[in-house]
């Protein structure tokens, strides 16, 4: 009982009832949002798309989704975090149901585009509200829990997405909007507007009032012109290319290999499942060492995964090596999630994470748009490729992370001076 009661303050202890609230709405959120993992399925069995042209239509998903993810940010430092959920998830429950009674790929192809936008205006939101009310000394945890209350979704959804899927496509839509509805609703009752909290300052000095007033940022030019978060944010793009294979090229190379949906639903679920089991020992594992060294490990580990597709033809093959990338993605989550906040001035913090999160529609995009051409014209070579990028940013973690590390540094430090002038300027003489 000991032994639960220190696991439980180790990785969930300390952190406020607003944060849960977000938790929670995630996790039910997650739990829903099949639709567009079985896109391109659905788009080649039920609508008759070949690779390439479902490809371009997931990829238009994609391009959707950088868009939103930069409208999210503005929207999430401007109106609030609050409000920018609750518009993201309606949004998306309503573009959802007009997809599941949609039957032209040009509509679809445009629907999809839409729910890019209204899908990823939420993640740049969602990750300033945690760091908004968790204490900087808790945040890793609070991060470590977000990648795993994502993947808990994700393994409950591809279970229930597999069945469905061999029964209507259209059930896969109305039941992410269900759940995407339900989550606006946990958001809408018991999730403040944190932006307009007030923030205890680093280093124990005075609290800082944070409000949402519209000429308090100068924009997204300095996270656009900042190198070091730009090339942080370049190596999360390969990242997210490799880890999006799952979603996009991976389900057309089991479909030529004569594996079903239900196959491809429980490589998915196998995933998921090792990060329920597995994510909350991750920070035990790897707080002893440095952060950009992790992160090469991991990606490494994804390159190895995804690379020996190029030699699997059987659900077996592809579970042992889901294996491989899945602790590669675990292994990834709480150093990538702790830098971006470390490189964020608080006063820019959602539009920081605006343009990380950019990573992850681009790449939405960039995978199955170029990932269908190569699947074609490479076939089992297109693995090999996937898997050689990955190596290659591994190393570029290795170079790149001892300078993030003394960019970092000076923050603290610049920060922490401003800090103490500020408590000497507000002290009485």
């Amino acid at each position: 009982m000991h032994a639960l009661r220190r696991l439980w303050h180790d990785t969930a202890g300390g952190l406020p009832a607003t944060f849960w609230y977000l938790w929670a709405g995630l996790l039910i959120n997650r739990a829903g949002a099949f639709a567009m993992l079985f896109l391109p399925l659905y788009l080649t069995q039920a609508r008759g798309a070949g690779p390439a042209l479902a490809g371009a239509v997931v990829g238009a998903y994609g391009a959707g989704g950088a868009a939103g993810t930069l409208l999210g940010g503005v929207l999430a430092d401007r109106w609030g975090r609050r409000a920018t959920l609750l518009a993201a998830h309606v949004g998306t429950a309503g573009l959802m149901v007009a997809l599941a009674f949609s039957e032209r790929l040009a509509v679809i192809a445009a629907l999809s585009v839409l729910v890019g936008v209204a899908h990823s205006m939420s993640g740049p939101a969602f990750v300033a509200a945690i760091v908004d009310v968790v204490p900087e000394q808790r945040r890793s945890r609070a991060f470590n829990l977000q990648f795993w209350a994502f993947n808990l979704g994700m393994a409950v959804a591809s279970l229930l997405a597999g069945v469905l899927a061999e029964a209507s496509f259209v059930a896969l839509f109305l039941v992410d909007a269900a759940a995407t509805l339900t989550a606006a609703a946990v958001i809408a009752w018991k999730v403040p507007e944190t932006l307009a909290r007030v923030k205890p300052a680093l280093g124990g000095g005075l609290p800082t009032p944070v409000t949402p007033r519209k000429d308090r940022q100068p924009g997204l030019r300095t996270a656009l012109t900042d190198r070091a978060f730009l090339v942080f944010v370049g190596l999360t793009f390969v990242l997210a290319v490799l880890t999006t294979q799952t979603s996009t090229i991976m389900p057309l190379a089991m479909q030529e290999n004569g594996l079903g949906p239900s196959a491809y639903g429980a490589v998915v679920a196998l995933g998921g499942a090792l990060i329920v089991l597995g994510q909350l020992f991750v920070p035990r594992l790897i707080d002893r060492h440095r952060k950009h060294v992790v992160l090469a490990v991991s990606t490494g580990l994804l390159a190895l995964g995804f690379g020996a597709l190029a030699f699997t033809t059987t659900l077996p093959a592809y579970l042992a090596a889901s294996v491989v990338w899945t602790v590669g993605q675990m292994l990834a989550a709480p150093p990538n999630a702790q830098i971006n906040a470390d490189l964020a001035p608080p006063a820019l913090r959602a539009r920081y994470q605006s343009v990380f999160y950019l990573a992850f529609p681009a790449a939405s995009f960039v995978a199955p748009t170029l990932g269908g051409i190569s699947l074609e014209r490479l076939g089992d070579g297109h693995w090999l490729v996937v898997g050689a990028v990955g190596l290659l940013a591994a190393g570029g973690h290795l170079l790149a992370g001892p300078p993030r590390e003394r960019r970092t540094a000076a923050l603290r430090l610049k920060e922490g001076h401003l800090v103490n002038a500020s408590g000497r300027a507000g002290a009485p003489s």
